[in-house]
């Protein structure tokens, strides 16, 4: 980035140095590629004072003090903070949705030109800024790191033997600061409205990533010698069993971080490198259970609000993990809780508790399945049931018989579309005329990323978007205005910042059900229900581009289309 051949010479002249100590700064600088900080170190000059003088005088870069950084660290995707820590440099967000980055070593062209790639799109003002300042914002800003250097001997664990030491370990996890890290971990990720915090040992580094908006982020790597104690403190946390490795557990913190309640979901696995453990965060206030709020198009909430308020049947919502449906049932319960009806659900886990509503977590240690829960379920008198996912044949049978006998019963599926649940249903071994007479209505959905309002930007549909677009929309005859992300202070630099649902809907009309008796498949059902105004997720897709909420490429990312 910034380069010249002279600056051997210009600090040679300014120190005092002779033209054979200059020789061999040069070497160092440009054959041996030395950070430059080592260099001048190596040839005696070590007051960082004077260096960033000349430096700036000589390159022109303005010195920030650590009084003047801005307060807010960049959300990074694919640049981890031990290369910041490395490198000792700092993106900060600045005024005016651009980016400040502060630098002890200007010379360091492949961190920098590796910084200048990341945030192409965004503008940035470089500064110059003194190594210990740089450091000490790393860590306020993104957690202070335990080095190897600074761990007390009573600290470091032998990855071999701590088996045996589960008091030692016990005392490790309570120690200030492995609470602390791990504090400053869980915070740093429910400020970037993460979904889950991943703890991943690997063979030689401990990463910590966090999801945000359905997308990964590297959020530290702690050094590996504090794996032991980290995950130790997260089981103390969730009152699990420390001295169990070998088996997978679950466990659940509740924590309260300024004005915010916390509920964690915790989930621990045994790698060849260690557990690995991950926080599913259920933050209240993230949530909100309103089906106009979750991106249905006015037709599918029409007929959404139409088809709960039946008094008997079965309506099922079909996606991948964490495509949303949950938080879909949790929206069609909420409009449904009044003093008129009751309500029970069965879940594997209960993820949110609501008031007015009878939740039963399944517990198969003790033989509390789906299948057993609702049998004893239908005789509670209940006008609605949810049933947290239909597995196998017994639960699904049960669900079938209850919406056969006067309950209203929402459920889930693992199906790529709507149609394909009837397919999956007769899989398990439901009769497709019990299928026909139960079924209300299938939902299929998805979760694309939104376009940040602050800083997307308008664009001419390419040949390539309107190939995609004429695909499922023949009607499109000129070119739309679509929007690309770009990132900015408010989204993190990002370009998205929250998510809406796409989704399809499979309404079960008569001759559909006529369809479903004679043993059609998923291709011939979903053809009969476009006369019913059943269109795939890619449509409704391509509706909120064109509308300028998402882009064509979030919506083929999800779809898989």
């Amino acid at each position: 980035m910034m380069q010249s051949q002279n600056i051997a010479e210009v600090m040679g002249m300014h120190f005092g140095l002779n033209d054979e100590a200059i020789q061999n700064l040069k070497r160092l600088l440009y054959e041996k590629n030395w950070p430059l900080m080592d260099a001048l170190r190596n040839a005696g000059i070590t007051d960082e004072d004077q260096i960033l003088g000349v430096l700036s005088d000589y390159l022109n870069i303005p010195i920030l003090k650590s009084h003047e950084f801005p307060e807010k660290p960049v959300f990074l995707e694919d640049i981890s903070v031990d290369f910041l820590r490395r490198h000792t440099v700092l993106p900060l967000q600045g005024e005016n949705s651009h980016i400040v980055v502060v630098m002890n070593d200007p010379w360091n062209t492949p961190a920098l030109n590796t910084l200048e790639n990341y945030l192409a799109a965004t503008k940035v003002s470089y500064f110059l800024g003194h190594s210990d300042e740089i450091r000490t914002a790393i860590d306020r800003l993104y957690g202070a790191p335990q080095s190897e250097e600074n761990v007390s001997e009573a600290q470091l664990v032998d990855m071999d033997d701590y088996e045996e030491d589960l008091e030692r370990l016990r005392g490790l996890a309570q120690e200030a600061p492995v609470v602390r890290l791990v504090n400053v971990l869980i915070t740093r990720a429910l400020d970037m409205r993460a979904s889950d915090i991943h703890f991943e040992p690997t063979e030689k580094s401990f990463m910590v990533r966090c999801r945000v908006d359905g997308i990964l982020y590297e959020l530290d790597k702690p050094p590996k010698t504090m794996q032991p104690a980290i995950i130790s403190r997260l089981k103390l946390m969730a009152n699990m069993d420390i001295a169990e490795r070998r088996l997978p557990q679950d466990g659940r913190i509740k924590l309260r971080f300024g004005h915010r309640d916390v509920d964690i979901r915790v989930s621990t696995a045994p790698t060849i490198y260690g557990e690995s453990v991950v926080l599913r965060l259920l933050s209240q206030e993230a949530v909100e259970y309103e089906l106009e709020k979750l991106g249905m198009g006015d037709k599918h909430l029409k007929v959404v609000l139409d088809l709960i308020e039946r008094p008997f049947g079965m309506i099922l919502v079909t996606g991948p993990t964490g495509s949303g449906k949950t938080t879909t049932l949790y929206a069609v319960l909420k409009r449904l809780n009044r003093s008129t009806k009751k309500i029970i659900t069965v879940e594997d886990p209960v993820e949110y508790q609501i008031d007015g509503i009878n939740q039963i977590q399944v517990k198969p240690q003790i033989n509390l399945t789906f299948a057993n829960a609702l049998r004893s379920l239908v005789r509670q008198d209940p006008d609605v049931l949810l049933i947290g996912e239909i597995r196998d044949y017994e639960t699904a049978d049960i669900a079938i018989e209850s919406a056969l006998t006067g309950h209203l019963v929402f459920s889930t599926l693992h199906t790529n579309d709507a149609p394909g649940a009837i397919t999956r249903l007769r899989d398990l071994g439901i009769e497709s005329f019990l299928i026909a007479d139960s079924v209300l209505a299938v939902m299929a959905q998805r979760l694309v990323r939104v376009l940040c309002n602050s800083c997307k930007e308008p664009y001419e549909a390419s040949d390539a978007d309107m190939e995609v677009l004429r695909r499922w929309m023949p009607e499109i005859r000129e070119r739309p205005t679509l929007y690309k992300h770009r990132g900015c202070k408010a989204c993190g630099y990002t370009g998205y910042r929250g998510r809406q649902g796409i989704f399809e809907l499979f309404t079960v009309q008569d001759r559909i059900r006529s369809a479903i008796v004679a043993g059609k498949d998923a291709g011939e059902l979903a053809k009969m229900a476009e006369a019913y105004d059943y269109r795939p997720l890619v449509f409704h897709g391509c509706q909120k581009v064109l509308q300028g909420i998402t882009t064509l490429s979030e919506v083929l990312r999800v779809t898989s289309v």
